[in-house]
């Protein structure tokens, strides 16, 4: 069965570029003054209020279950053929328009395998984040998703997020970072020169390619972690495949 890890970055507007009434009431959800102050910076975390830069997509198994190891980075930029990218081993980097990003992202993950179904989606927080923003932006440009990301949450044959699954689908009470479940299971931590809350700035000084390397190894982890998971907590949740 296809199974793809995918993850994504996104550069939130900046704050100038908002509208007036969608400031005021941003800013009027805020519960603290520190929560106000913050939310200038957390645009990318809003609907509707970011475009996607980065998709970092990682294969784990092909259509007859054999394991795979390799990824695909599809990056903002000036338009350019599939290439092989040094920077990540075993990848390929991929470059145009947000457009072109999100028309080859839902291209190969709708792409159904003839008595296989459409491939497995693997995520860490995929259905809180990566899936709504995906799906929210494609309608903003007139993209068609080619599947729902975020379907029935006691289900994970179609997409599996494993920070669902590690809370036991919202039974637990703490949720933890990829970086903390990749140290617990003795997995290289993706942590490098940029996190998270750096990406804004990052993608502002044009640093591109340092957020698409990010990107990437973050999903690969996730896809490390999918592997630990597999055999061992999945079998034991509705609609695995394993």
């Amino acid at each position: 069965m296809t199974t793809i890890v995918f993850d994504i970055e996104v550069a939130g507007l900046p704050w100038e570029e908002v509208d007036e009434i969608t400031r005021g009431y941003l800013l009027s959800r805020a519960k603290s003054p520190e929560e106000r102050d913050a939310v200038p910076e957390r645009t990318a975390l809003v609907p509707g209020l970011g475009k996607v830069i980065a998709i970092g997509m990682w294969l784990v198994h092909d259509a007859k279950g054999g394991d795979l190891d390799r990824g695909l980075l599809l990056l903002e930029g000036e338009s350019a053929a599939e290439r092989a990218w040094e920077k990540v081993p075993g990848s390929k980097i991929f470059r145009g328009d947000e457009r072109a990003l999100l028309t080859r992202f839902w291209d190969i993950v709708g792409k159904s395998v003839e008595k296989q179904g459409l491939p497995l989606l693997v995520t860490f927080n995929g259905r809180g984040y990566d899936g709504p923003i995906l799906m929210i932006r494609s309608a903003q440009l007139g993209v068609r998703p080619s599947r729902q990301l975020v379907g029935y949450r006691y289900d994970i044959r179609e997409h599996c997020d494993l920070a669902d699954v590690l809370t036991f689908q919202g039974t637990t009470r703490e949720n933890y970072k990829l970086d903390y479940w990749c140290r617990r299971f003795d997995i290289e931590s993706p942590k490098g020169g940029i996190d998270g809350s750096q990406v804004g700035r990052a993608y502002r000084d044009g640093r591109i390619e340092d957020i698409g390397e990010y990107c990437l190894r973050d999903v690969r982890a996730t896809a490390a972690l999918y592997r630990k998971l597999e055999s061992t907590l999945l079998p034991h949740f509705k609609g695995s495949r394993g």
